[in-house]
């Protein structure tokens, strides 16, 4: 207990610090709710161009929205048990906790198993001169599977040509033959790596590329009819790419949606930019753009799931990291927490406020 007090005292003091220079007068915080929808396409377009034009290892996945190109390596378990939050001023979405369950098959792949308790909250709205007033309530129950599996596919080490051997699955080690390290007079990078994680040979990547195709299904429950979930199935294709710009991170995704007669069809990008304070301790901002991309006319559905309304988009700003909490850094503090830059309403999805807090146990066989 000791250990995770000091934990979140010291991340929570790194988030804070950055917090403080986002918020001051001349800080950009003050002009986000003015930025135009035009400058944020461009901003998330000039970003991934950085992304593929230098790139080596950075840190997506919990307690953040953006994914990366990174698996737990061969053998290797990757569990998170999170506290996540979503809230607006109609309703209220949270997975308490969420389990997450990531395993490294070889070296490039992971596959992944995800199911939360989900709590679906409706907040109550007084009567207008065109709706009924809407009662509150908040119901739960357990929450859609989504089962996944992630490919990074391109993998370039610097002075390698671009294209020769460059590919692969990493499937070799996973049926105890040793993957080759590729020959580079580049030196290891001192700026540390991700908990729990050796410095070598992964600090000689300098670009990497993954797909991470996810199915999300509706469990053997009442969740789907209670509108405790939204009706599945569903199915999401994005691609990740990593980056690091002199002491700065990068890793930014776009991916689709691809939704059902009763789930509008969406686009999600991301963008996180950070830095490794230590090899224990790593914060960083993220950008996050989630739009539909179709409506569905018809009126089904059932509570916070039902269509019929206007396309929803959920633009965030947040700020977040991780924190080891043992010398090995294998059990991790995850926070993040953030909200829209976008007026809120209560006829738009943009939320309040957003957050996650979590643990992270890495497991598996030592190097």
């Amino acid at each position: 207990m000791l250990i995770l007090s000091s934990g979140i005292v010291k991340l929570g003091n790194i988030l804070s610090r950055i917090m403080h220079i986002l918020l001051s007068p001349r800080g950009s915080a003050a002009s986000l709710p003015r930025i135009h929808e035009r400058i944020l396409r461009r901003v998330l377009a000039v970003s991934l161009f950085v992304l593929s034009a230098v790139a080596t290892h950075a840190q997506g996945g919990p307690p953040f929205r953006t994914d990366d190109p990174e698996t737990p390596g061969n053998k290797h378990w990757e569990i998170n048990f999170g506290w996540i939050g979503d809230r607006n001023l109609a309703a209220g979405a949270y997975q308490v906790p969420d389990f997450d369950i990531n395993y490294g098959l070889g070296d490039r792949i992971q596959l992944k198993y995800e199911i939360p308790i989900a709590i679906e909250e409706t907040r109550p709205q007084p009567a207008n001169g065109v709706d009924a007033a809407v009662p509150g309530k908040v119901l739960g129950g357990l929450g859609e599977s989504l089962l996944g599996i992630k490919w990074r596919f391109y993998e370039h080490h610097p002075g390698d040509p671009a294209m020769h051997d460059r590919w692969g699955t990493g499937l070799l080690g996973a049926f105890g033959h040793r993957a080759v390290e590729p020959s580079s007079d580049a030196a290891p990078s001192t700026a540390g790596d991700s908990p729990g994680a050796a410095d070598a040979p992964e600090a000689l990547v300098n670009l990497s590329i993954s797909t991470y195709p996810q199915l999300f299904l509706d469990n053997p429950t009442r969740s789907v009819p209670r509108g405790i979930v939204a009706p599945g199935p569903s199915f999401y294709l994005p691609i990740e790419v990593n980056a690091r710009v002199g002491p700065l991170r990068l890793d930014g995704e776009v991916g689709y949606n691809f939704g059902n007669r009763n789930l509008p069809q969406s686009w999600g990008r991301g963008l996180l930019v950070g830095h490794e304070f230590s090899d224990s301790t790593e914060a960083y901002l993220e950008l996050y753009d989630e739009q539909d991309a179709n409506r569905i006319h018809t009126v089904q559905g059932v509570g916070n799931f039902e269509t019929g309304g206007p396309k929803q988009r959920e633009t965030t700003l947040g700020i977040g990291g991780r924190q080891a909490l043992n010398k090995a850094k294998t059990r991790n503090l995850l926070l993040m927490f953030g909200r829209s830059f976008q007026t809120v309403t209560v006829n738009s999805s943009q939320p309040s406020w957003i957050a996650y807090v979590g643990v992270q146990v890495l497991l598996g066989p030592k190097e």
